[in-house]
């Protein structure tokens, strides 16, 4: 009887012992499953497929890219309480406001990063303006700036925003009725709205400082552009010389129009950062970071400036791009014109209502 008891006993030990190996195994291989997948939500052209496979030969981990935008990223995150991805890229104007609100993601590991391989500035402004209660929630990825487009053969002295209202250009300028205007404006006439925007009085006073000279600037407005193949046709025809626009408008007319390209103001480009931030309740932080580190390495970065357009905060990637592309950028961006672009920060509530009222009221007035 005890015999039979400790037979039955050690068959039911060895079961139990099958079983939970046999859980062990599943659970083990469901982990790795997981551990193989990077969920990301990013912009169309961040993770082209080359790129993603390269990634994939070195780690092992598969990438699921999820295109999206600034609007619907937080829609998303904010809809599960930050899940469903591992590593999402919202504009670094972008995250502060809605960590805040919805604590849709979580701080940064910035030991996990490998810092030497971003631009120093760029790195700043974005650990900068991502945080929250001391804590990090971003850093840089793909960047982009406005300034001046100017066809150098008609007005090569064109240097900042302001010069743009010069008598010599009547009729032959271009820039949008937006608020990248009010502010390059505001820049180029020795003010820092920037600075002010905590102080609502003092946002009105240069608001109030920038509307007269955009009034005044009227007459040698030829069009206010809102769309780009507008602007690139008004230079196109000769019709405009000077412009106001986006840094890849003023490269792509460059390939076309030796005299034309893009030229970084003298009182600083206004520069978009799209970012790197951790979901809230993502599963896999360790791909994130491979990810991340992966990315901007220079020559894979390089990559991602071909299928994008735009170029990264990856320090020394412009060396590896087309040879056209390259020789663009470091005539547009010399490092002092990089380390000045003034980068945007949140916008606070009220100030866009301010704004649209003064672009309406200039929109209004008779030109000069």
């Amino acid at each position: 009887m005890f015999k039979y008891k400790q037979e039955g006993r050690i068959v039911m030990i060895k079961s139990t012992l099958k079983v939970l190996a046999g859980t062990a195994i599943v659970a083990l291989f469901a982990g790795n499953a997981q551990a193989d997948t990077l969920r990301l939500l990013t912009w169309g052209g961040y993770a082209p497929d080359e790129v993603i496979a390269l990634f994939k030969k070195e780690t092992g981990i598969d990438v699921k890219v999820t295109k999206s935008n600034n609007e619907d990223m937080i829609s998303k995150l904010r809809a599960t309480g930050g899940s469903g991805f591992d590593l999402a890229q919202p504009s670094q104007d972008r995250i502060a406001g809605a960590q805040r609100e919805y604590g849709i993601y979580k701080p940064l590991d910035l030991s996990k990063i490998n810092k030497a391989q971003f631009i120093d500035s760029m790195f700043k402004s974005t650990t900068s303006q991502s945080m929250v209660d001391g804590k990090v929630y971003g850093v840089p990825h793909v960047w982009g700036t406005s300034g001046l487009i100017v066809d150098k053969s008609k007005a090569g002295w064109v240097k900042d925003y302001t010069d743009l209202c010069d008598p010599k250009l009547k009729g032959k300028v271009s820039y949008r009725l937006k608020r990248p205007t009010l502010i390059g404006f505001a820049f180029a006439m020795g003010m820092d709205p920037f600075a002010a925007y905590n102080d609502k009085a003092k946002y009105a006073e240069i608001l109030s400082k920038v509307e007269k000279k955009l009034i005044s600037c009227k007459g040698n407005v030829k069009a206010y552009w809102s769309g780009g193949d507008q602007l690139l046709n008004l230079v196109r025809s000769g019709e405009v010389v000077a412009a106001m626009a986006w840094d890849t408008g003023g490269w792509k007319l460059n390939n076309e129009m030796k005299s034309v390209t893009f030229v970084a103001p003298k009182s600083g480009a206004l520069g978009w950062i799209d970012s790197f931030a951790l979901p809230a309740r993502g599963k896999n932080d360790e791909a994130a970071y491979k990810w991340i580190n992966f990315v901007m390495q220079p020559k894979i970065a390089a990559m991602i400036t071909k299928a994008a357009g735009n170029f990264t905060a990856s320090k020394g990637a412009d060396n590896y791009v087309d040879a056209r592309l390259k020789a663009q950028f470091q005539e547009s961006f010399p490092q002092e014109a990089i380390d000045n672009i003034k980068w945007y920060p949140p916008v606070p509530a009220g100030l866009e209502e301010m704004e649209g009222k003064v672009l309406d009221r200039i929109k209004a007035a008779k030109s000069n």
